[in-house]
């Protein structure tokens, strides 16, 4: 700043600021060299940002091109103003080994942090755009910071893994001590189950067949392009994924015949789908006499009159008789 304002000016205006504000004229430089520095980072920032907007239209790319500009020139401005602030006289290596030992005790959390916001870089456990479940909350990644970023809520009050839209602004170090989990790494679909319950006395293998049309019909198809994410998975990670079209699993309960579907779906369409799917089921089942949806209750099982033969049910007419005459 020296240079640009002149040896003379500089030092009338150090003087008049030493007098009023007692401020040393060697601080004085240092504070109107970071200010310059600042303000040309700030200047070539929107420069580099407008230039490449204006090229790039895709708002993912544009939010990659907007971090990478802010970080790198960040980086250079922090290193300036470090070397702008050291003395002359002391190494800059030596300088920064007695910041960084004192800065690990007093901002423990803080670089643990910035440690997680290299670990999410390099090892990406997840991106912009991903749908996570860090702890117990869960929701769409839409920025990530140096010590923080942020996800769009689901969940909670919300059913089937909606918005809320709430935003939740999580530390970096959380990678590091919650287990993380992402919806779409690699593979673009999860698979979701819904559970239809039917009574005992309900035709369940018409049942099954219908739950097999409506889940054919309205579950996502297996393409070209879901095969290749497969087999990109199974070179990535040793998975291995057998039945890919939907089923249904048949399973007794205390009150009915449970028939589970289970199905893919993009995990941002499973309310969509469940919606579709319980539509289609609800009409077949209308135009179905032997079909009907169980829920709990209590009833009274008469074994002599409702059970079958061989298992203590109704009685011979002779035995039926003998009964009766004993009874009078």
């Amino acid at each position: 700043m020296r240079w640009l304002l002149g040896k003379e000016r500089f030092t009338i205006l150090s003087g008049w600021v030493e007098e009023f504000l007692g401020l040393h004229p060697e601080t004085l430089a240092h504070l109107l060299d970071t200010c310059l520095v600042v303000v040309f980072y700030l200047l070539v920032r929107g420069f580099l940002r407008g230039r490449f907007f204006r090229r790039v239209v895709e708002p993912s790319r544009r939010y990659l091109i907007s971090k990478t500009i802010t970080y790198v020139l960040g980086l250079f401005a922090f290193l300036i103003v470090i070397k702008i602030w050291v003395r002359t006289d002391i190494d800059l290596a030596t300088y920064l080994g007695i910041l960084s030992a004192g800065l690990a005790i007093a901002l423990q959390d803080v670089i643990t942090n910035l440690a997680g916001w290299l670990f999410i870089m390099l090892r990406q456990p997840f991106r912009v755009g991903d749908r996570i479940q860090i702890g117990d909350r869960a929701g769409d990644v839409i920025d990530v910071r140096l010590f923080m970023f942020s996800m769009l809520e689901i969940g909670e009050w919300v059913d089937a893994d909606q918005s809320t839209g709430r935003i939740i602004h999580v530390p970096n170090g959380g990678v590091f001590k919650q287990p993380l989990t992402n919806y779409t790494q690699a593979f673009d679909f999860i698979w979701n189950e819904i559970p239809v319950t039917v009574t005992f006395e309900s035709d369940w293998r018409r049942a099954e067949e219908i739950l097999k049309q409506v889940a054919d019909e309205h579950a996502e198809k297996l393409d070209t392009a879901m095969e290749k994410q497969i087999r990109a998975v199974n070179h990535k990670f040793k998975l291995q994924f057998r039945h890919l079209t939907p089923y249904v699993w048949v399973k007794v309960i205390d009150f009915g015949v449970t028939l589970t579907i289970r199905y893919l779906c993009h995990p941002r369409r499973r309310r969509h789908s469940e919606g579709e799917m319980w539509r289609a089921i609800l009409s077949a089942f209308e135009q179905e006499d032997g079909v009907d949806f169980a829920y709990p209750t209590q009833r009274f099982y008469h074994n002599r009159q409702e059970g079958k033969s061989g298992a203590g049910g109704p009685q011979p007419p002779a035995a039926a008789e003998r009964i009766e005459h004993d009874a009078h």
